[in-house]
């Protein structure tokens, strides 16, 4: 419950279930990275209305992006690079890794392996 709380979708304060594999894949990334400090978390879940109106505003924002199902987070982390996390996440050959250079931050899903992103 803390879990889904804490990952809610701040706009409009709903939440659903997260999928404990997403957590496992950001739990197992942040061993790789043999970091101290916790991720900072941009985006858990999405609500329909927050995807839509991120959609709109950003052709990197997917129609049914796994966000909405409480499957995908949004992270940064102190003293790492996107390319140090995205490539320890990688390494986990868990789901999907995007890699977002410019806005400084990597994405962790539990769907399909797949990896995109600069």
């Amino acid at each position: 419950k803390e879990v889904n709380r804490f990952m809610r979708d701040w706009r409009t304060d709903g939440s659903v279930k997260i999928d404990r594999r997403t957590i496992d894949i950001l739990a197992a990334s942040h061993n790789l990275l043999d970091a101290e400090t916790p991720y900072l978390l941009l985006s858990g879940y999405r609500s329909p209305t927050t995807n839509a109106m991120l959609r709109s505003k950003s052709r990197s924002v997917a129609r049914n992006s796994l966000h909405m199902k409480g499957q995908a987070a949004d992270i940064r982390l102190d003293g790492r690079s996107v390319s140090q996390i995205s490539r320890a996440a990688i390494s986990c050959s868990a789901g999907g890794v995007g890699k977002y250079s410019r806005s400084n931050f990597v994405h962790m899903d539990c769907g399909p392996v797949r990896i995109w992103g600069r």
